[in-house]
């Protein structure tokens, strides 16, 4: 074989393990990377079916229901536009609240709620992931821009507070 042959073989085999490798680490990369969404896109159907995926929000006041067995719970995360409802078995983090921050990573099954397989609350009083205050602000501003859409309910709201 000629030199010039022998470097273009090289070449190719090296494009080649190259191509593979790359290949083999976005695979990897694909089935472990778990995207944040909140109950608003889930809603909207730009949640991924059939793949984990990790949901953040707040946990819904009242909405915190322990089963008999003592480590199945139910509850609903809310970004103050849209809910979810969640079911978790295990321990829940110290810091979980009604009204607090949390982030769960789970599956939504066919019953259209959230099996989670772990649950992260927020760990500092101040500190809230960017896409979940971002999540916050846009329900509030739904919120307001109804009220603002139907002035009937302005006064049904202020009323009852």
């Amino acid at each position: 074989m000629k030199p010039r042959r022998k470097r273009f073989a090289f070449i190719v085999v090296a494009v080649a393990a190259l191509a593979l490798v790359v290949g083999l680490v976005l695979n990897a990369l694909k089935n472990n990377v778990s995207l944040y969404f909140t109950p608003t896109q889930v809603y909207n159907k730009e949640a991924p079916q059939g793949r984990s995926f990790r949901i953040g929000g707040l946990v819904e006041e009242d909405s915190v229901k322990r089963e008999k067995d003592g480590l199945t719970v139910n509850f609903v995360i809310t970004d103050k536009h849209k809910s979810m409802p969640v079911i978790y078995k295990g321990i829940l983090p110290d810091l979980f609240k009604e009204g607090k921050g949390v982030v769960a990573q789970g599956k939504i099954e066919a019953d259209g709620v959230m099996h989670a397989e772990e649950v992260l609350a927020k760990h500092d009083e101040n500190y809230m992931p960017p896409e979940a205050a971002d999540a916050l602000k846009k329900g509030e501003t739904a919120k307001a821009s109804a009220v603002v859409a139907n002035p009937a309910s302005a006064p049904a709201a202020s009323a009852a507070k």
